[in-house]
């Protein structure tokens, strides 16, 4: 007979099979890195944690006055708010990674960022956009009794003044709600914005349940700040509320995707990046013109998408070159 084997050899043999068991399971990792980089030609980024903000920034666009046609920077709504708790409200760094619900190493990366850009902009006179950011928002409180909404009903906001669709977005004071079920309208209600400045009006829309917002000019910070709360935009609606609301159900809504606020730049509402002009409507692309050319140029700039540097971007508009071309 075999001798049977010693503890020893039994104890080697287990050894054995887990150390290969283990060069196994690292073969199989490294196999699934080559097969993404064949496949996209990198690594699979890891996903960005939205960062919890406490309400949608009030003021977007700051411009120094000496200058009227700097470049301009883009900060993000999570940038902004670091600045804010940390410096505005004197929180630690630990509080306001708790607060936004991020850890104490990425506030101290994103604070870094913040800080540069705003030094950027306050020694070299730069304008500066605080739009973007992966961010939840947490909801604004509204001071009235909003209408309930249905479970499958979508809700229709439309700014509203004497019946009629309000063409100014930035100075809106009144929304009137159209709930949607089925192509029917349920129930309406007209509510107040109660001072609600410009900058904080898509959170007020997304505050009522807002799905959907037909207006009439709009400026590009109003859109961006739209998107970021998920309410789709059909801005260029005339006439009566009642109508376009109806003709929205209906599918048969007459709108202009790239309207733009008619009225003097004074009130506040943005101008793609603050530059001043006195054309009467906010979105012409006149000579020596907005700071992002043309409106697809405004687009793809505020979405980080433009390959143009800041200061050269409208002169080469001019020569007759895209905004995404090198």
């Amino acid at each position: 007979m075999a001798p049977y084997p010693n503890r020893m050899t039994e104890t080697a043999f287990h050894g054995a099979v887990f150390y290969f068991q283990y060069i196994l399971t690292y073969v199989n990792k490294c196999r699934t890195i080559i097969i993404n980089i064949c496949q996209k030609g990198t690594l699979m980024p890891r996903p960005t944690k939205c960062r919890s903000i406490g309400q949608m920034p009030v003021y977007r666009v700051f411009s120094p006055e000496e200058v009227s046609d700097a470049p301009c920077i883009q900060m993000t709504v999570d940038e902004y708010e670091t600045i804010k708790l940390l410096d505005g409200d004197g929180l630690t760094q630990e509080a306001c990674a708790s607060r936004m619900c991020i850890s104490r190493p990425t506030v101290t990366a994103i604070y870094d960022s913040a800080r540069r850009k705003l030094a950027d902009a306050l020694v070299n006179g730069k304008q500066l956009l605080i739009v973007g950011g992966c961010c939840a928002y947490e909801p604004m409180e509204l001071h009235q009794n909003i209408m309930e909404k249905g479970r499958n009903n979508m809700r229709i906001a439309v700014a509203y003044e004497n019946g009629e669709v309000f063409q100014h977005f930035g100075r809106t004071e009144q929304f009137k709600l159209y709930d949607v079920e089925e192509g029917k309208i349920l129930q309406e209600q007209i509510v107040d914005t109660n001072g609600v400045s410009h900058g904080a009006l898509a959170g007020f829309l997304k505050a009522a349940e807002a799905d959907v917002l037909l207006c009439g000019g709009i400026g590009m910070v109003g859109r961006v700040a739209l998107e970021e709360v998920g309410i789709r935009l059909y801005p260029g609606v005339q006439g009566s509320a009642d109508e376009a609301a109806k003709a929205f159900t209906e599918g048969r809504l007459a709108y202009d995707p790239g309207a733009r606020c008619d009225h003097h730049e004074h009130h506040g509402e943005d101008h793609g990046c603050g530059h001043h002009h006195h054309e009467e409507n906010c979105g012409h692309h006149h000579e020596g013109g907005h700071r992002y050319g043309d409106e697809e140029c405004n687009r793809r700039r505020v979405e980080g998408a433009c390959a143009r540097d800041n200061g050269a971007c409208d002169d080469r508009h001019k020569s007759g070159e895209s905004c995404h071309s090198k």
